[in-house]
């Protein structure tokens, strides 16, 4: 297990053989090299950082040329440059989906708690909508109530989606105060699923509740439950549905 200073957990920190600047690629190299493993896997979430928050001027210096091409990229290519990376230096790189298949959301209901028709309605404009924005950059989740895209997720990423949802009654006066709405979430159109998985787990069904929504629908086969029992008891117990649709 190889930890990333800055992002992984105390606890993931201590548990890993080493631990390296995300940014430090000769680094990471020469610890694979090393170790000679037969696939790698890229696991946790990792936001785009700037060379001088977690290196030091050695490090910059020592990786300029490989940080240069990397940080060229454009936030949605920016793990696909570090999977490039490896692959050049003839590491294999796998998906958790290839893994622990699992892991990903089975098609189906899994709450208590059923949808109802407007809520199916806004969870089939949800996905569409995600599709038609996919090329211009649009984050995996949107939010939708009364067939009306309510907010996409951007660089901030889900959670802060869904504070920034269920700030919006007390801004904007003609929304309804009761619960109301869906969270969307699923893989965007042709993304490379080793990197970037949706996931949802306890913490988006609790921040979905306090934003007011009814539920959360995610993409059947390319989404990620983590804690799958914990999440789908927090949404029984909180009254939301939990909704895995192929698309």
């Amino acid at each position: 297990m190889l930890a990333f200073r800055g992002f992984a957990s105390r606890e993931t920190r201590r548990r890993a053989d080493e631990v390296v600047d995300l940014l430090d690629v000769q680094r990471t190299r020469t610890l694979l090299e090393r170790w000679r493993p037969s696939v790698v896997t890229l696991v946790g979430a990792v936001n785009r950082p700037t060379p001088s928050a977690f290196l030091n001027a050695f490090s910059v210096f020592r990786n300029r040329r490989d940080l240069a091409g990397i940080l060229a990229e454009s936030d949605d290519k920016l793990l696909r440059s570090a999977i490039r990376l490896l692959e050049e230096h003839r590491f294999r790189v796998v998906g958790v989906h290839e893994l622990a298949p699992q892991l990903l959301a089975r098609p189906g209901l899994f709450t208590q708690i059923a949808p109802g028709a407007k809520d199916l309605e806004a969870v089939e404009r949800g996905f569409s909508t995600l599709a038609a924005a996919a090329c211009y950059g649009v984050g995996q989740a949107c939010v939708v109530t009364d067939l009306r895209g309510l907010a996409f997720e951007g660089p901030e990423g889900t959670d802060r989606m869904l504070s920034r949802v269920g700030r919006m009654p007390r801004l904007l006066p003609g929304l309804r105060p009761e619960r109301a709405g869906v969270l969307v979430k699923t893989a965007k159109a042709g993304q490379d699923l080793r990197i970037d998985l949706p996931v949802i787990g306890p913490r988006t069904i609790a921040k979905a509740a306090r934003a007011g929504l009814r539920g959360v629908a995610v993409g059947a086969g390319m989404t990620l439950i983590i804690d799958e029992q914990r999440t789908i008891g927090i949404a029984n117990r909180l009254g939301l549905f939990v909704l895995s649709v192929e698309h």
